[in-house]
């Protein structure tokens, strides 16, 4: 029959055999194969790098990537689960530059660029076998035999047609704008790249004094919040339609008269007193001159002049800003707009140049010079310090400058509108995320800055001719067609492609690749069809999985792999590439602090895996919270789901298997006959029917926090009151119809709850399968993960069952709680229960009379007479709310009923009181609320349930209990011996008179109970299982031996 189930908890062995189950007999490939006629869902796998190691952040993303397209393909769909590898981009330089111990682009061009491209290849598979192994580990199932990656020459190919389709369309480009730039790594980084990497900063941000050439003794003051940027300044801008004022002040450090133009709304920033000369629109500032704070270098047009702008506001500095178009976006649309000149006195490196006097300094270090030297000049005003949100790289951690440079571009502007439009299409969950943050963020796109000046990546495809013709390449068949000097086997990287050059179309000279490479975020957005190689193979089976159903990745990937797969796909196919997107939140340690090696509270991915097993994980990110929400991950809660679901789930597995084995119960020899079944049976049997039809719902439907509650709740209902109710129809002898049907309940439940909850828990469902169908039906699927969906079936659902026993529930529950307030032990049974409401079916009170150890349940009208409240006014709470009432307040408290005033509180959660005329509402917190019981009963209510248990006790009842009690120690005794469930017993009593006069009064029924053959009074025998015992207050020694 069944192999025997251990009672031990020891998850993670088991999930190593069951990984090597599925493993040895491939069950993830059939679970394709299974499905090659059916309908495709497709699955996006987001491409992690394999040179950086695996995070307990992507044990979150794993485990839902993993739970939907198992649950898809047991719906009768096939997923192929292509994984892939993201092995490009600035990371992988920065780990072999450390390994080979270089520093900057410098020293890597002297090291040489082919043999630093080799070992950026090899440092991309630095962690790809714990990759794997964590993969395997916590479940994810995924083509990672034959992956895509983003340095092979096919997918490199696939993005180079991409990228002559855009350049066809004239949306790719070359132009000289102001970047976000990163100087240790000497390259822009596109506005979704500088969305990662914001840290909040302190700096020092001044108001400068530009001296008016037109007027003596008066200065402009300019507001800015990078220093370094001044003595590039080419002008000053206001607002042209703001109100400005020229002011006279007394300078304190000089000692003299000065006077000052500035923004009348900000007039704040002067310290001392000052009288308004003049007032003016800015408009009547324009073309002014002013002498410049420095002037290190001659420039060949008009400079150092007041322009105009409604960019300028009012909300910060002196509405004065001063304009530096080499380092600003706003700068240099300003200075195209006035025709500015050009001064970056800035090198590529992030340096201040040889013209200033700080050569070599990185520019945001020298802000303290700069201030220093402009106030030996009297040229500053005032240092404020500044805490603000700064960008950084997010791949070296440098902070970035807002550089002018020449650069390639994507005209995402253009096709803003698509983009809209076909993110409107997707299903973003959360909503909020799609249709507010990452909507309006596409609302207000940018163009794409797609180039990159380094060496390990894409190289971007345009050839240059000096007679200024340029010519992209879309395929290597194209690049051989145009070149003589093509390899057979050219590889797509620096330095080869360098090398190959073309016969220019227009004037017939030589055509040269341009230098750069392109971001690798377009590599990755460019999966849906360069891992297929399409356009040039596999056209079917690209557009079979185009677009994909669902993909996910954490919220940082919104600006990321989101975007740059939208982005791609509108711009080629001018389609959404996904339809379904969960978007997950971060992991955070148990305080809700991002976790860091640096701060110790970083959780090691394999050491959790190690300690608490994947299924306990898995469960833990699927109940804790909504997945956009930041998961707090600590221990306490993964072993308190363990316990709760799966510890739960296993023993009840475990208690149908024992039994089953005693009686060599063979399910597949009986059918589930609904009719016969009693009320028990029908009501889990309809408790399971409204789980599967709920978590379908919920999974179809990508809820899957939503769900769990659902399947714990039902665990808990069968574990806790069906088995537990049924106990004893599993005890009967022989095989009447009650047993048959209460063992095909049991099975009938565990299997259909284990395939409607293995998308979630792949490795215990999948023990308990193979145990509870395969080892009696070879025939079944070979895995749970190779079984269909279990679908609903309506006609067993009876929800007014379901809301009787829940009644009972709550019943049984406030029991409980009543014999827990009277100090009355379970075992002891009770005369009398009353219920406050409406008397059920008489089914129903034998099951809480048997289940609360009760003779008889009364069902009344009214409880006043069991108990009462009375209620005083919390002046803590009230005093500010109520003050001059107080006096009126405590007054009618004392006049109302407790019990109808009690019942308001619970149902509305606050009274409402009428004093003077006025409505006076109360909540739980304004009142002080006492609690009388009459002498020998005890009272439990909720939300209008009251239940009253009469704790008077008679001689019979007490006997009763003691009865009660010595059984369920020998039961204990039974089990601690090692005896098995069907063995039968001598049972010795000695050392109490009392003890002993109970059992003989009792005999028959203890005997039956314990399968006691005999019991045996005042003397023990040597050598048998012996304990003592206090019951009830009554010492008494035990004995237990086999018969």
């Amino acid at each position: 029959m069944y192999n025997k189930v251990p009672t031990d908890l020891k998850f993670i062995e088991r999930e190593k055999k069951v990984e090597k189950f599925w493993k040895d007999n491939d069950i993830f490939q059939k679970s394709i194969d299974i499905h090659k006629n059916d309908k495709n869902y497709t699955f996006f796998d987001g491409p992690p790098t394999a040179n950086g190691k695996p995070h307990i952040g992507h044990v979150l993303t794993r485990v839902i990537k993993d739970m939907i397209p198992r649950y898809q393909a047991m719906k009768g769909h096939r997923i192929l689960r292509k994984a892939g590898w993201d092995t490009h981009g600035l990371p992988v330089e920065l780990e072999v530059e450390k390994q080979l111990g270089l520093d900057g682009k410098e020293q890597i061009e002297k090291y040489g660029l082919e043999p630093f491209i080799k070992k950026c290849k090899e440092s991309v598979w630095k962690y790809k076998g714990m990759w794997e192994d964590f993969s395997s580990t916590v479940g994810f199932w995924a083509d990672m035999d034959n992956p895509y990656i983003t340095y092979d020459n096919n997918y490199i190919e696939s993005v180079w047609w991409s990228l002559k389709k855009i350049w066809d369309k004239g949306l790719l480009y070359k132009g000289f704008k102001v970047v976000p730039y990163c100087p240790r790594c000497g390259t822009p980084l596109s506005s979704h790249e500088v969305a990662q990497g914001y840290k909040d900063v302190k700096d020092k941000t001044a108001i400068c004094k530009f001296k008016c050439k037109d007027e003596d003794n008066t200065y402009y003051l300019a507001w800015t919040t990078t220093p370094w940027t001044l003595p590039s300044n080419l002008a000053l801008c206001v607002n042209q339609d703001e109100t400005y004022v020229k002011v006279k002040t007394i300078n304190e450090k000089l000692g003299k008269e000065e006077h000052y133009i500035l923004a009348k709304a900000l007039l704040s920033v002067l310290d001392g007193e000052y009288e308004i000369e003049k007032e003016f629109l800015g408009k009547e500032l324009e073309y002014r001159e002013y002498e410049p704070l420095f002037d290190f270098k001659k420039l060949d047009k008009k400079h150092y002049y007041v322009v105009c702008d409604s960019y300028v506001t009012l909300t910060d500095g002196t509405g004065i800003v001063h304009i530096a178009p080499a380092f600003g976006e706003d700068d240099a649309r300003v200075g195209r707009k006035y025709d500015l000149p050009f001064l970056q006195l800035v090198n590529s490196k992030g340096e201040m140049t040889e013209e200033t006097p700080w050569a070599g300094m990185f520019c945001k270090k020298a802000d303290k010079e700069v201030l220093l030297a402009l106030d030996k000049e009297n040229k500053l005003f005032k240092v404020l310090n500044y805490e603000h949100s700064y960008p950084h790289c997010w791949r070296c951690d440098t902070p970035l400058i807002y550089y002018a440079r020449e650069s390639w571009f994507i005209k995402m502007t253009a096709v803003r509108d698509d983009l809209v439009k076909n993110n409107n299409t997707i299903n973003w969950i959360p909503e909020s995320i799609g249709k507010g943050r990452f909507g309006d963020w596409i609302s207000n796109v940018q163009d794409w800055g797609i180039s990159r000046d380094r060496y390990w990546g894409t190289p971007l495809p345009v050839w240059e001719c000096e007679c200024g013709h340029r010519h992209a390449i879309g395929s290597i068949a194209e690049l051989k067609e145009m070149s003589n000097n093509c390899p057979d086997n050219i590889e797509l990287h620096r330095p080869y492609i360098d090398a190959v050059t073309i016969k220019c179309p227009k004037c017939g000279k030589e055509m040269h690749r341009v230098k750069e490479v392109i971001d690798c975020w377009y590599d990755s957005g460019s999966m849906p069809f360069a891992q297929w190689h399409y356009p040039f193979e596999n056209e079917k089976i690209f557009k079979e999985n185009f677009p994909a159903d669902f993909i996910s990745e954490a919220v940082d990937q919104t600006r990321g792999w989101f975007y740059s797969l939208l982005a791609i796909s509108t711009l080629i196919f001018n389609e959404t590439p996904f339809k379904n997107v969960i978007v997950l939140g971060h992991v955070q340690d148990e305080n809700g602090q991002k976790m860091s090696k640096s701060k110790g509270n970083a959780v090691d991915p394999f050491d959790a895996l190690k300690e608490f097993g994947a299924d306990a994980i898995r469960w833990y990110f699927y109940s804790n919270s909504a997945p956009w929400l930041p998961n707090r991950f600590h221990s306490k809660a993964v072993v308190e789901g363990q316990r709760k679901v799966m510890g739960t789930l296993w023993n009840t597995y475990a208690f149908y298997v024992l039994y089953a084995n005693i009686d060599e119960f063979d399910p597949t020899k009986y059918t589930l006959d609904y009719d016969k079944l009693s009320v028990m049976d029908k009501w889990v049997i309809s408790k399971l029917n409204t789980l599967v039809k709920d978590v379908d719902t919920c999974l179809g439907q990508y809820k899957i926090f939503e769900c769990t509650k659902t399947i714990e709740t039902f665990i808990d209902d069968l574990s806790n009151w069906y088995v537990r109710r049924s106990r004893e129809r599993f005890w009967a002898k022989g095989m009447e119809q009650d047993k048959i049907n209460a063992y095909m309940t049991l099975y009938t439940s565990l299997v259909t709850l284990c395939k409607a909850i293995c998308p979630m828990l792949p490795f215990i469902t999948e023990e308990i399968y193979q145990n509870l169908v395969r080892s009696v039906n070879k025939e079944a699927p070979e895995s749970i993960h190779l079984c269909s969906y279990p679908k609903v079936n309506e006609k067993y659902i009876n929800k007014e069952l379901e809301n009787k026993m829940d009644e009972v529930l709550d019943i049984v529950v406030l029991g409980r709680n009543a014999r827990n307030s009277g100090n009355v032990k379970n075992r002891q049974p009770i005369a009398t229960m009353y219920v406050l409401g409406e008397k059920l079916d008489d089914l129903y009170l034998d099951i809480i009379k048997d289940e609360l150890n009760v003779k008889e349940v009364e069902f009344v009208s009214d409880v006043s007479k069991y108990t009462t409240y009375k209620f005083k006014p919390n002046f803590n709470t009230l005093r500010a709310k109520y003050g001059k009432l107080l006096g009126f307040i405590s007054k009618e408290l004392q006049t109302i009923d407790g019990h109808k005033t009690m019942e308001e509180l619970n149902t509305n959660g606050k009274i409402t009181l009428t004093i003077n005329g006025e409505n006076v509402e109360l909540e739980k917190e304004d009142l002080l609320i006492e609690t009388f019981k009459t002498e020998g009963y005890s009272v439990a209510f909720d939300k209008g349930l009251y239940v009253v248990l009469d704790t008077k006790l008679t001689p019979e009842l007490i006997e009763e209990g003691y009865v009660r009690e010595i059984v369920s120690k020998v039961q204990t005794m039974r089990k601690d011996a090692g005896f098995e469930v069907v063995d039968h017993i001598y049972f010795f009593v000695t050392g109490n008179e009392n003890i002993k006069k109970i059992i003989e009064n009792n005999e028959t029924e203890i005997k039956k109970d314990l399968l006691a053959e005999e019991i045996v009074f005042d003397r023990l025998e040597e050598n048998i299982f012996t304990k003592e015992w206090n019951i009830n207050g009554e010492d008494v020694t035990f004995a237990v031996k086999k018969f």
